[in-house]
């Protein structure tokens, strides 16, 4: 039996957390834009000198949960780009976070358990890898010095651990516990750097899709998300994010729908339409912050929060799991300190 405490250990908490920092975000949202200047009380650190692009931080990034908690964690970059470095690749660079989270104990339940949480994420010759959730994806398209666009490609895997253990509510228990499902696909997408409030605010917009390969559920998940976030100071970011979940027919029938067995043993009733056709199960939006203890975003210890809220919509939100003995409601929410060199 794996338990919840599983599927979140990589939870993209601290990304969500992060988006405190920010405008929106789904599985997280990026905050609204200010424009970024460097605080009269932190121009003193500069000895009085104009400050240049290498005393300005980097914009934080998303991490998007798909472990059918949706989180996305805000995390700053921990370096700058250096303009005048004469090196091809974009500064390598990693960052992890640790924290607790309160999600409810299972995907469209009313009841909260409280979690530790993980997040890796880095930047190696140009390759950026992270953890999301309970996923682990790579960017192979190498990022250069100085671009402003950023495009990803790259394997994602991951666990779905949703109603393996600790379900608090007994009918929904009764039902059975599901099987840990491992699943593979692509994530792709594309990040502008400079858009609205200044050089360093932040817009992306990704695709992630995801396909059982371990014969559970047998089915599908693709989520786009868009999030934007913008240094508010060189030790504040703000974001925000929207997602939306597409979910194919053996993911409705696996986790959502209630045939005759389970309805005898559990007393709900007989649901079977979860499963009938793919369907938008969720969607999400979300806020994170992030304050530098360092004084500079860019390295050392990073205080993150943020809060998640998502809403079960169509045949997801009409199961009897999710309409009589959960929730189509659904917040997270947490904090954690990450480090960054």
């Amino acid at each position: 039996m794996v338990a919840p405490a599983l599927r979140l250990l990589c939870l993209p908490f601290l990304a969500l957390l992060a988006a405190a920092i920010g405008t929106t975000s789904p599985a997280a949202a990026d905050e609204a834009a200010l424009p970024y200047e460097l605080p009269p009380a932190d121009r003193s650190l500069s000895g009085g000198r104009e400050l240049g692009p290498a005393d300005q931080p980097a914009p934080a990034h998303y991490a998007q949960d798909r472990g059918d908690i949706d989180d996305s964690i805000l995390l700053p970059a921990a370096r700058d780009r250096d303009e005048d470095d004469d090196r091809r690749w974009a500064r390598d660079h990693f960052a992890v976070a640790a924290g607790v989270i309160s999600v409810p104990s299972y995907n469209g339940s009313d009841e909260r358990a409280v979690l530790p949480a993980f997040y890796l994420r880095g930047r190696v010759s140009g390759f950026a890898f992270s953890t999301r959730g309970t996923n682990f994806q790579v960017d192979l398209i190498r990022q250069k010095r100085g671009q402003r666009t950023d495009f990803k490609f790259g394997p994602i895997i991951g666990l779905r651990s949703d109603r393996t253990g600790r379900i608090k509510d007994a009918q929904v228990e009764a039902l059975g516990e599901r099987k840990l499902a491992v699943e593979a696909g692509l994530a792709m997408g594309v990040t502008r750097q400079g858009v609205f409030t200044s050089r360093y605010d932040q817009l992306g917009v990704r695709v992630v899709g995801l396909a059982d390969v371990s014969g559970r559920h047998g089915s599908w998940f693709v989520s786009p998300t868009i999030d934007y976030g913008t240094p508010l100071s060189k030790r504040a970011y703000v974001g925000v994010s929207a997602s939306l979940n597409i979910y194919g027919k053996g993911f409705g029938r696996y986790y959502y729908d209630v045939d005759p067995l389970g309805s005898a043993a559990s007393g709900l009733p007989v649901y079977d339409r979860a499963g009938r056709k793919a369907t938008a199960g969720k969607y999400t939006i979300g806020l994170a912050g992030a304050w530098a203890l360092s004084g500079d975003l860019r390295k050392g210890f990073v205080l993150l929060g943020g809060a998640q809220y998502g809403r079960m919509t169509g045949r997801f939100a009409a199961s009897p799991i999710v309409r009589d003995a959960g929730s189509a409601d659904q917040w997270v929410g947490g904090v954690g300190i990450a480090y960054q060199f």
